[in-house]
């Protein structure tokens, strides 16, 4: 993707810090001194703290994701894993720029994937979200475990269900790996797209119940 593109396609824009919803105020500026939570975070908190993506899933981007995921054009997860670590990056250096900068997370010390259920990697031959889970740790300089959360159970896809229904899908779907020590670490969670956020949630749930600190997601795009 030549740099004109990758400029409009994936321009920064005001976001809740936590959910990475589009951010009803578009002032940049308070958003990175005071980090709004938007509405839905205010009522509801989730389980993670705080989300890294480059723009709405929303076409034309949305074809960087498809192709990757549906169309195996892997090189892909390696552009998008770069272009997150240059938003992780971007956020904090704006927000170090302000008069009086607010206190940010360091980098996660562990990176790690949404799993696939057993069936579906063996059908599509690789996990998109360890894709760029692997080149984003290089790039943040951080550990990445493919296999830190376990898929428990085969669930069906997401796409046609409503918000209760997701939740009521995911239901102690995951758990933590064997051997898979989270206490008191700050864990990036890594997925391809955040939709109604039900997967990361019970994902970040699973990784809080034992005892991690914090949980950054990082999603290259977000359902608006």
């Amino acid at each position: 993707m030549c740099a004109g593109c990758a400029r409009e396609l994936l321009a920064p824009a005001a976001r809740c810090r936590v959910c990475a919803r589009p951010a009803l105020r578009r002032d940049a500026r308070h958003s990175l001194r005071h980090g709004p939570r938007c509405h839905h975070c205010r009522l509801e908190p989730p389980a993670f703290d705080a989300a890294v993506t480059l723009g709405d899933y929303a076409s034309p981007q949305d074809g960087l994701v498809l192709a990757l995921k549906f169309g195996g054009a892997l090189p892909l997860a390696d552009w998008l894993a770069a272009a997150l670590a240059e938003r992780w990056q971007a956020m904090h250096d704006a927000a170090r720029a302000l008069p009086d900068p607010p206190t940010l997370p360091a980098p996660p010390d562990l990176l790690a994937p949404v799993p696939l259920s057993p069936r579906r990697l063996a059908a599509r031959g690789f996990n998109q979200s360890w894709e760029i889970a692997r080149p984003l740790a290089r790039r943040l300089g951080v550990r990445a475990r493919p296999a830190l959360l376990a898929r428990l159970r085969d669930t069906p896809a997401q796409a046609s269900l409503d918000l209760p229904a997701r939740q009521a899908n995911l239901r102690d779907a995951f758990g933590l790996a064997p051997g898979g020590e989270v206490a008191g670490l700050h864990i990036g969670l890594v997925d391809d797209v955040m939709t109604s956020g039900a997967t990361l949630g019970e994902a970040a749930r699973v990784l809080k119940a034992h005892g991690a600190a914090r949980v950054t997601l990082f999603v290259p795009l977000r359902t608006p």
